[in-house]
């Protein structure tokens, strides 16, 4: 075991990091800040409320992004931000939000769980799930049609809406219309350093992979657990009746191979709606690049509107 992947080492790395977007996010014009987050995308309006959602785990704080439309009650995406199940990034998804909002018609419900090493494994999923079953379940008080529900996210939340699709098939929780996993970490299981990319120096490297897995799972005997690593391969539980799915990839991704058999999983059981694959770019790359975020967040609302049209 590497000095990084000792749990009380990456803990502390963890909590280090924490500091450091803390820090960022004070700063108003700093990269990562609300207000950077805040004038990406300009061209979608921001119109949100804070909301606090009851849960066994913790009260989870959400920002409700709502959509300009006539429908009276209106459907809800989930997203769930990304960050290595260790970084509190919820106003790195703003855009993503405004722009699902927008050009779905949907409620967006951006949640800021509970994050490693404060509260590892399995308090993010647990607390995840709870909170898309306390949305469909209370939606309507809101003004919203929890009958018609999409969960998703980026990188680490993208896990987590794995896991609350899960666990919905395993406790026959809300359906869910659609998961949307956009470049996920599905293989925890397996260490970073035995990933490969198709380039030299992807934007994941190892060391991060051994903080980030180590901080959210101390005990490498659970991260082969079906709501951390569903693309193991010595997961192999029948996925079928699971809510249907959109994998997005990265190309260059370190993540690429685990998403693709998870895709396939999925593919198996009917539940695969589409796999796509963003060419030329790396894990993240929509933070950076708002031509291709304009792109991906576009053509995952089609997505999102298609799955909650009700027809």
């Amino acid at each position: 075991m590497s000095l990084l992947a000792r749990p009380a080492v990456a803990s502390l790395i963890a909590k280090t990091m924490q500091r450091l977007v803390m820090l960022a996010d004070r700063r108003p014009s700093g990269r990562g800040s609300a207000a950077a987050s805040h004038a990406r995308l300009p061209e979608f309006p921001r119109a949100t409320s804070a909301l606090t959602i009851p849960t066994s785990i913790a009260p989870a704080r959400v920002v409700v992004y709502r959509p300009t439309t006539e429908d009276p009650a209106p459907p809800v995406h989930v997203n769930f931000h990304g960050g290595g199940f260790i970084l509190p990034l919820t106003e790195s998804d703003d855009a993503f939000c405004r722009a699902v909002a927008a050009l779905a018609g949907v409620v967006v419900v951006n949640v800021d769980y509970v994050v490693a090493p404060q509260h590892p494994f399995p308090a993010p999923p647990r607390q995840s799930y709870e909170v898309v079953r306390w949305i469909a379940e209370h939606g309507a008080e809101h003004g919203w049609d929890g009958a018609r529900l999409t969960v998703g996210g980026q990188s680490a939340g993208g896990g987590l809406a794995a896991a609350v699709a899960r666990q919905a098939l395993e406790e026959n929780g809300p359906s869910i219309a659609l998961q949307v996993l956009h470049y996920a970490p599905l293989d925890l299981a397996t260490a970073a350093k035995d990933k490969t990319a198709a380039i030299s120096k992807p934007v994941l490297r190892p060391w991060m992979g051994e903080v980030f897995d180590s901080a959210y799972v101390p005990d490498p005997r659970e991260r082969a657990d079906r709501l951390v690593s569903p693309a193991h391969p010595k997961e192999t539980a029948d996925l079928k009746g699971i809510a249907p799915a959109l994998v997005v990839t990265a190309a260059y991704d370190r993540l690429l191979a685990e998403n693709l058999r998870y895709a396939e999983r999925l593919r198996q059981v009917g539940a695969l709606v589409e796999h796509h694959d963003m060419a030329g770019v790396d894990h993240g790359y929509d933070l950076d690049d708002e031509e291709k975020a304009r792109e991906i967040y576009a053509f995952i609302a089609q997505h999102v509107r298609r799955a909650t049209a009700g027809d």
